[in-house]
């Protein structure tokens, strides 16, 4: 039972209201990581990925370094330093039950994200995780995501955001 009274039900209903994405949306996903794709990867210095256990439980998590801290190692794979943390693990135990992952980039300043949708492992190799080595500390893991598919968003939530606002201007929004 809902507190609402009115609850979308099923996907019929949804596209009855919503509609479907134009030829241009659906033409933007591609399925390896081309050379803007690539440059945009290579400027973030920030991701977050989505994972879900074998039960649905979601996590969401954010991975952050100095920009072109996610490398590419070919056009359907990327690489992403694990550093020690709060030892929780939430994504690396997902991984292991359900390696479908969601990534999605932000660059500061930009108001485009790239999403990555795409299969994780967890990698040991030592030449793998010398890659990444920051202030002498070499990450205890790196996830190796196969890619899936990519593509960019659209910018209208960032800008209705004000995502990369500076307080000034985020006074200005909430006035």
């Amino acid at each position: 039972m809902s507190a609402f009274k009115h609850v979308i039900q099923n996907e019929a209903e949804l596209r009855d209201i919503l509609g479907y994405a134009g030829q241009a949306a659906q033409n933007k996903v591609i399925a390896e990581i081309d050379a803007i794709c690539r440059a945009f990867i290579e400027k973030s210095p920030f991701v977050l990925l989505g994972s879900v256990d074998a039960n649905g439980n979601m996590d969401v998590s954010p991975k952050g370094d100095p920009a072109g801290f996610v490398q590419v190692m070919d056009s359907h794979t990327l690489l992403i330093p694990d550093r020690k943390g709060n030892r929780r693990g939430d994504t690396l135990s997902n991984i292991l039950q359900n390696p479908n992952i969601g990534l999605l980039f932000l660059v500061p300043g930009r108001s485009e994200t790239l999403r990555v949708n795409g299969t994780a492992q967890i990698v040991r190799d030592d030449d793998v995780r010398e890659r990444f080595v920051m202030q002498g500390k070499t990450p205890i893991f790196v996830i190796a995501v196969t890619v899936k598919e990519v593509f960019f968003h659209c910018t209208k939530c960032v800008v209705r955001s004000g995502l990369w606002a500076s307080d000034h201007e985020h006074d200005k929004l909430a006035s």
